[in-house]
């Protein structure tokens, strides 16, 4: 004998049950809407905690590297007695200024003065308000004036 549908043999297969199979192996409506609503919850409660996780992650990124360029500064201000003028900037670090006699950098390792991690340059100050020289970030608007709330600032020394 042949086989049929469903390997069966002798058996014939009744055209009008198969449909019925078909049509319901799928889900209905309402299952969908229950499913994309859960998900939907799930986006709205974990999303916003995720985000300020990314936005905490570039604030201590700031930190970390303002504490690496103070660690340039600190060995330029070894090597040649004065800390780079506010005019020299922090590209001092990576290229000799001309007023530097005992210069024996470049003090970073990129060879390029970094960008915040908001994609702005950060500020130097010399001499600071509370320190020899001061270095800073706008964060994540990009403002100078007027937004303290927002710098991020090298330690005092």
């Amino acid at each position: 004998m042949k086989e049929l549908a469903f390997g069966f043999a002798g058996r014939r297969a009744r055209p009008g049950r198969s449909a019925r199979r078909a049509a319901q192996a799928g889900f209905t409506l309402v299952e969908m809407l229950v499913v994309i609503t859960i998900i939907g919850l799930i986006v709205a409660l974990v999303g916003p905690r995720v985000l300020g996780y990314l936005g905490e992650s570039k604030v201590k990124a700031a930190r970390i590297q303002i504490e690496s360029l103070s660690a340039a500064l600190d060995l330029f201000y070894l090597d040649n007695g004065r800390y780079p003028a506010s005019n020299e900037g922090l590209v001092a670090l990576v290229q000799r200024p001309a007023s530097a006699n005992a210069w024996n950098g470049p003090y970073l390792r990129t060879g390029a003065v970094p960008m915040d991690p908001w994609g702005h340059p950060y500020l130097y100050k010399v001499p600071g308000d509370h320190a020899a020289y001061e270095i800073a970030s706008r964060g994540p608007a990009g403002e100078t004036a007027g937004a303290d709330s927002t710098l991020i600032k090298s330690a005092s020394q």
